[in-house]
């Protein structure tokens, strides 16, 4: 293990996150509010702690391995979300405690969208902007961002992408050479959130609101600057805009640089999990369309205006609403959250176990089934046209038992804090699954839960955003040997 390398990084990065609360005092200025202040000295304290613990080891040189990538990303998701907490804690009206601080930026930067703050309305826009930017940086992942910088300061990234990118496409790189593999993906995202943001205007938002809502969609994070969040907006046009970009947001981005190279839309059609994607999503909003109208809660028009928001929204674990979901007949907000555990597709940024993981457990089940009839039969695991490899699924599989440990195990913590079953079983689902509402007690924010709750969530917040097994590995006796 190389630590004054990994020192060295760690320093970089939150100087480079530092940088980041500069745009807050711009937003201050230009709407005249006394936060500057406590923005710069959030960026002040951050670049030092940066800068004193990369000084001593800024000569320190050696090749970045696995192992160390692994530390370096928990470290800095660690830190990142420390050092996100400044502003929440310094800034006025705000002054949260240092829970709920840590509990809203790591919120924010995981793109789970669970909030403890309420009265949106009234708060200051450069808090606003700076909740929004917080799950737009998460949304890419500040190591993927930074790895297309840090061989520009002699640092390596591979080993860092290995350990960020999202799903079983993990080893697979886009180009040749890993920095050009995250400046693609990158210009992918700003793409979007340009076009997300245009868009968001030009149907009838605020500038303000639609650059803070292209942040939040396009990262599939859910804050939003108004606490009736897209509800808010109460207009079709904006919350068709923002279903297709959740949809778009929450595909394999690898797949989105390849119909892009290739200049064929096909791409995604010819994709299987792509085509289970939209498949379940479409099955999920007859569902839910249908349920709502047959049981007279909406008449046909609002059910399919309320049903195809809410079903995308929470299935890309994105997390905005149109109206309080939670008051639905029962069916149906638990059907919706049990899709979130699908989520998005690998390589995005939305959460969940992943549709791409679910397919290959699927088809493994189904050929446990089949060798049962004929034993003796050689019967490949294919997705498309591709055969996946038995150390592949088996990796699967282990993520899913782990997943589903890790979620049972934080139940049971929820429970024993003094939360009722619903509230705790939909709270570790928003957390763990990175999709922020829930039911019961946290169905509109999570602010009058207890504090050691509130630090478990936090941590499931993080173990979703890093897949789990990257959080864990470090806790293994294995990973420390020499």
């Amino acid at each position: 293990m190389h630590f004054s390398v990994i020192a060295r990084i760690l320093g970089l990065l939150l100087m480079l996150f530092s940088v980041t609360l500069l745009p807050p005092v711009v937003v201050a200025s230009i709407y005249g509010e006394q936060t500057q202040q406590a923005f710069f000295l959030a960026f002040a304290i951050t670049f030092s702690i940066g800068m004193l613990v990369w000084l001593p080891n800024s000569r320190s040189e050696a090749e970045l391995r696995t192992r160390d990538g692994f530390m370096v990303t928990v470290l800095f998701w660690l830190t990142l979300g420390l050092g996100g907490a400044l502003p929440l804690t310094l800034v006025d009206p705000l002054s949260l405690s240092l829970t709920d601080a840590v509990f809203e930026s790591i919120s924010g930067l995981t793109t789970t969208g669970a909030t403890v703050i309420t009265g949106l309305d009234d708060l200051p826009k450069s808090i606003l902007y700076y909740r929004q930017q917080l799950q737009w940086l998460g949304g890419i992942g500040i190591v993927v961002i930074a790895v297309a910088i840090m061989p520009m300061l002699g640092l390596g990234g591979v080993q860092l992408y290995r350990t960020e990118a999202a799903g079983h496409v993990k080893d697979s790189k886009l180009t040749p050479r890993i920095t050009e593999t995250a400046k693609a993906l990158f210009l992918i995202y700003l793409t979007l959130t340009v076009v997300c943001g245009v868009s968001y205007w030009l149907a009838g938002m605020s500038a303000f609101d639609a650059i803070g809502h292209s942040f939040s969609t396009v990262a599939i994070g859910g804050f939003s600057t108004h606490d009736a969040s897209m509800g808010y907006f109460d207009s079709p046009l904006i919350s068709t805009i923002c279903i297709f970009f959740m949809i778009i947001a929450g595909m394999n981005f690898g797949l989105h640089f390849t119909a892009w190279n290739r200049k064929n839309p096909m791409a995604y059609l010819s994709d299987p999990e792509t085509q289970l994607y939209l498949a379940m999503l479409l099955g999920g909003i007859i569902i839910v369309c249908a349920y709502l109208y047959l049981t007279d809660i909406y008449g046909l028009n609002d059910s399919i205006y309320h049903g195809v928001f809410q079903l995308v929204s929470i299935m890309t674990t994105t997390g905005f609403a149109t109206t309080d979901y939670s008051t639905w007949p029962s069916f149906l907000p638990y059907t919706m959250i049990f899709l979130s555990f699908f989520g998005a597709c690998a390589g995005s940024t939305g959460g969940g176990i992943k549709v791409g993981r679910m397919m290959i457990l699927g088809k493994q089940s189904l050929r446990a089934i089949q060798k049962l009839i004929h034993p003796s039969a050689v019967i490949p695991l294919k997705v498309g046209k591709r055969i996946v490899e038995n150390r592949v699924a088996d990796a699967i599989w282990a993520f899913f038992g782990v997943y589903m440990a890790v979620f049972y195990g934080m139940v049971l913590l929820l429970l024993a804090s003094g939360l009722d079953y619903v509230t705790a079983w939909s709270a570790t689902t928003a957390s763990l699954n990175n999709l922020g509402p829930g039911l019961g007690d946290v169905s509109a924010n999570y602010g009058d839960i207890n504090s050691f709750a509130k630090w478990i969530l936090a941590g499931g917040m993080l173990l979703g955003r890093l897949e789990v097994f990257t959080l864990l590995v470090l806790f293994t006796p294995m990973f420390w040997r020499r």
